[in-house]
């Protein structure tokens, strides 16, 4: 091998090095800077927790009717993108295809779908409700049935957004939505009642929504409706065109991906729109399941992670999947989305005697044994979305409907047939089987169409780690509270003592780094 040779090979793999970190350093950037406004979003948000759940006690069920209608919401914003948020995504960033015409029919395609379905649920309105055994309150369907077409509407605008890697932005619109909406719920559930003596009619429409819990989602509208009006730049996009070729070949991508969508929306949502038609007593269930959405509601720290991840993800692994080393990525970003996954897993538990006055009423702790089940639930399903890009890099998505329904299909039975015994416990082991069994699918069928070189054993030792830590935690959990809290501060010491010396030096951190360099 000649000298020139050699040169050229080591200019190629410190070149190759460079551009692999640089890549890891964007998705790192764009992930905190989504992350922020996921974090600081999720956090406004869980202030309405504690606010709802003083207000609304147990026993009112009225905490069921808000876990039942966003679970639907849910489920209708995944049929009304039906997979269009992935579609633009693959078709912007495909050699020949125009960028412009292919946002402005994505955005067309949404659009029209919603308007057709708002058009529908109003025709139908009574069956629907009383369907839903609703009937005393067609205006709650009604009201969501908007929420759904314009969060749907929105996706693709917020899609645009992060395509052209503009978090800023994105971040901005959401706490547009965020801030208004907690302080709207802080005037009903707080002033709102201390002016009943001053404007008597305000009590009569308080009661007339469930003592305040329909004005929520009137709320939620009001917001959502105003975030539109930000998109004004985007929203001339629309004037690029309509390609009816273009459209085809996006619908032919999109299906699996709505059938992806709608069944792993299934394995979330199921449990909490079945929940009070799998009991006998119907105004029991919605009791327990008032009590199972809002402890539901810590765990979902771990869901803020598998967002933010996303948000930066999906852009970035599409724009670089013609890249030789969008395999090593991959590797790179499952192995970085457990570790940290696994550490807020360990730190919502050890810090739970904390983090459970988020549900401020005591009568709901109860429900306080299906955090660490649903939590584990959740970190299936960030794996499970890791290792989808095997199949939607090489364009087959059918095989995400396929792994996806027969998780689905593990939850509901799971649902079905133990709900009516053992409660709201069967809904959290539901979707930990059910996503349990889409992550392995995936993982096996993908080494064998797609395969990608995971770092198992270093995954593995995190793992081994967090287990052994959660032993302990465990063991000191009968100790005084204030004790067994310098225990957990030291368990989750050890872990990022861990963490920092075999993956993350801090002399590799920005601004520590450069201090230790000196």
């Amino acid at each position: 091998m000649t000298l020139h040779v050699k040169v050229v090979r080591i200019f190629e793999e410190k070149h190759t090095d460079s551009m692999a970190a640089n890549k890891m350093a964007t998705l790192a950037k764009d992930t905190a800077i989504y992350g922020v406004s996921s974090i600081v979003g999720r956090f406004l948000n869980y202030l309405l927790v504690p606010i709802h759940t003083k207000f609304i006690s147990p026993e009112s069920g009225g905490y069921g009717i808000v876990t039942e209608m966003y679970a639907w919401a849910a489920l209708l914003f995944v049929l009304l993108t039906f997979g269009m948020e992935t579609t633009f995504f693959r078709f912007a960033n495909k050699e020949g295809e125009n960028e412009s015409m292919v946002y402005s029919t994505a955005l067309r395609l949404v659009g029209g779908v919603g308007l057709l379905f708002l058009v529908l649920v109003f025709c139908f309105l009574g069956p629907i409700s009383g369907l839903l055994h609703y009937s005393n309150h067609p205006e709650y369907v009604a009201c969501f049935a908007i929420i759904g077409a314009l969060d749907a509407f929105q996706a693709i605008l917020f899609s645009r957004l992060r395509q052209q890697h503009r978090p800023i932005k994105f971040m901005t619109l959401k706490m547009a939505f965020i801030i208004p909406n907690v302080l709207l719920n802080i005037a009903v559930f707080w002033l709102m009642p201390k002016l009943f003596g001053t404007f008597p009619g305000l009590e009569d429409i308080y009661i007339r929504f469930n003592y305040g819990v329909g004005l929520i989602f009137f709320v939620n509208l009001l917001c959502t409706f105003c975030v539109t009006f930000g998109f004004i730049k985007e929203l001339k996009g629309i004037s690029f065109g309509f390609d009816r070729k273009l459209a085809r070949r996006m619908l032919a991508y999109a299906w699996p991906i709505l059938l992806l969508g709608l069944v792993g929306i299934l394995n979330q949502v199921f449990d909490k729109i079945a929940f009070k038609h799998l009991v006998t007593d119907q105004d029991y269930g919605q009791v327990q399941l008032g009590i199972y959405g809002a402890c539901c509601k810590i765990a979902m720290i771990l869901a803020l992670l598998t967002q933010a991840f996303r948000y930066a993800y999906e852009p970035f692994v599409f724009g670089g999947s013609k890249d030789k080393n969008s395999s090593d990525t991959l590797a790179q970003g499952m192995k970085y989305f457990v570790i940290f996954g696994i550490l807020a897993f360990l730190g919502v538990m050890f810090y739970m005697p904390v983090f459970r006055y988020l549900v401020s009423n005591h009568a709901y702790w109860v429900g306080l044994k299906v955090v660490p089940i649903v939590m584990l639930a959740e970190l299936f399903m960030g794996i499970y979305f890791n290792l989808s890009f095997w199949y939607k890099l090489i364009d087959k998505t059918w095989w995400g409907a396929v792994m996806s329904g027969i998780g689905a299909a593990v939850m509901i039975c799971i649902n079905w047939i133990f709900v009516p015994k053992y409660g709201y416990m069967a809904c959290a082991w539901g979707g930990f089987a059910g996503y349990g069994t889409c992550m392995l699918l995936s993982y096996f069928i993908g080494q064998k169409k797609s395969p990608i070189n995971y770092p198992l054993m270093d995954i593995f030792k995190y793992v081994l780690l967090a287990a052994v830590l959660y032993v302990v935690y465990l063991g000191a959990k009968p100790l005084p509270t204030w004790l067994a809290l310098i225990i957990n501060t030291v368990l989750i010491g050890i872990y990022l003592v861990y963490l920092v010396k075999k993956d993350l030096p801090l002399s590799s951190l920005p601004v520590i780094g450069k201090y230790l360099r000196k």
